[in-house]
């Protein structure tokens, strides 16, 4: 196969850059500053020039010829710079500033190929160390291909004017609708009135401690989302559960079956015929389930990209956070760090797809040590990160679970919402069939 040796450069635009600065230095540089760096400049005379041109900006000092020609004299640059007269070339030439913004776009282009092949030359090198396990290996590929895209522009400022016209078009659409829910319908009227559904972008942090029924929620989370949003596409990744099991809370829930007998077969007449129906209503559902048990959060990430991009993808479910596999060589990373890198990288996944990511926690032991066991903020365990990248975060707690016989609140469980960074804060009262891992919201008579 014939190669082009020749790296992608644009010579005249370069030149024609910097010949806008000189021309017009105060308004250009300024420009300028915000959208290249020095190593977007291909030819070292022009990097070095740009660099000067900088450092005299950045000292409140006029940019011309003479100005530029001193700062490199005294830097002992100016020969590696193409000497004065290339520099006076630069000064005198009759550019246009109007098409400025045309020249950074072909010298950025330039560079972004530029930075493609090196990169991807550098991978294909790194591939050859077999001291790399093929799985690192991969990740490695994936985190640097992904940094690569993520540099393919620099979005520049919206005025206020764009973004007035976007709230003015979103208001609109949302008056339309018969309800206040603006994103996905979660299936539970007070849930939606809290947070309006669940938006997209959003990282929604669902935690508890064992036994409370958090996996359990969670999938009744996924089934009402798919069932209201005309059919919506949840992706679901379980690392502690196989998939058999999933599907059979799943059933279990819909077909009001108790567990046990599903998992024993022994199911009478009626309850075959509802279990037949779930299973029916089910396949027509559009839910994709996962059950990797030692998934990093570049596999999470690259499998729901191939699933947006095939059939569409509209929320994604995570059980649960701290199962999420390391990515990292580093030995010494501790559980803190790992959850911290875990947390902001679902955040952005969330982001760059453009849906809600659900992801489910354990909470701290020190729970167990205090007299009142309603879970708070800093009972999130691991990290204060996922505080903080959440936009929602929210807790079951279940009174009966320990006081037992004291209770007064048999089979109730509470869902509360100790963040929401674009709604309310609240508790949302569930009836909680344990035997069939099932949550039925409690309607209060001023829901009704």
């Amino acid at each position: 196969m014939t190669q082009n040796k020749n790296m992608p450069e644009e010579k005249e635009a370069e030149m024609a850059t910097l010949g806008c600065v000189f021309l017009e230095p105060k308004n250009s540089i300024i420009l300028l500053q915000d959208m290249l760096v020095v190593d977007d400049f291909y030819y070292p005379q022009n990097r070095l020039i740009f660099r000067a041109m900088l450092d005299l900006q950045a000292e409140g000092k006029s940019i011309d010829a003479t100005t530029v020609t001193s700062n490199l004299t005294v830097k002992n640059k100016l020969e590696q710079a193409g000497g004065p007269d290339y520099i006076l070339e630069l000064a005198t030439r009759e550019y246009t500033v109007v098409n400025l913004e045309t020249y950074v776009e072909l010298i950025k282009d330039a560079s972004l190929r530029r930075k493609a092949i090196n990169t991807l030359a550098d991978l294909s090198q790194a591939g050859y160390d077999l001291n790399v396990t093929a799985e690192n290996y991969i990740d490695y590929v994936e985190q640097q291909v992904f940094e690569l895209a993520k540099s393919r522009r620099v979005d520049s400022f919206y005025h206020v004017a764009t973004v007035t016209q976007e709230l003015l078009e979103q208001t609109e659409r949302n008056a339309k609708k018969n309800t206040e829910i603006t994103g996905l319908d979660t299936g539970f009227n007070a849930l939606n009135k809290l947070t309006q559904g669940f938006q997209k972008g959003q990282l929604i942090i669902l935690a508890a401690r064992p036994a409370m029924g958090k996996s359990a929620m969670a999938l009744n989370l996924a089934f009402n989302v798919s069932k209201m949003n005309n059919n919506a596409k949840v992706a679901i990744f379980s690392l502690e559960m196989p998939k058999i099991q999933l599907l059979e809370r799943m059933v279990s829930a819909d077909a009001h079956i108790k567990l046990g007998n599903i998992k024993t077969g022994k199911l009478d007449d009626s309850e075959w015929v509802r279990f037949n129906n779930s299973l029916n209503k089910l396949n027509s559902m559009n839910l994709y389930f996962d059950d990797n048990s030692s998934l990093t959060i570049s596999d999470i990430r690259a499998k729901c990209r191939k699933l947006k991009a095939d059939t569409g993808l509209d929320m994604i479910l995570i059980d649960y956070l701290q199962l999420i596999s390391s990515s990292s060589e580093s030995r010494n990373e501790s559980q803190n760090e790992k959850i911290t890198k875990i947390s902001r990288n679902l955040k952005l996944m969330a982001r760059e797809l453009e849906v809600p990511v659900i992801a489910l926690s354990q909470l701290s032991r020190k729970v167990e040590d205090r007299e009142d066991k309603t879970p708070a903020m800093a009972d999130l365990r691991d990290s204060g990160a996922i505080e903080q990248d959440a936009d929602i975060v929210m807790f079951i707690y279940r009174e009966e679970y320990y006081l037992k016989s004291k209770s007064e609140r048999k089979g109730e469980a509470d869902l509360i919402i100790g963040k929401n960074r674009s709604g309310g804060i609240g508790t949302v009262v569930f009836n909680f069939m344990g035997e069939y891992q099932r949550f039925k919201e409690i309607i209060k008579e001023e829901d009704k």
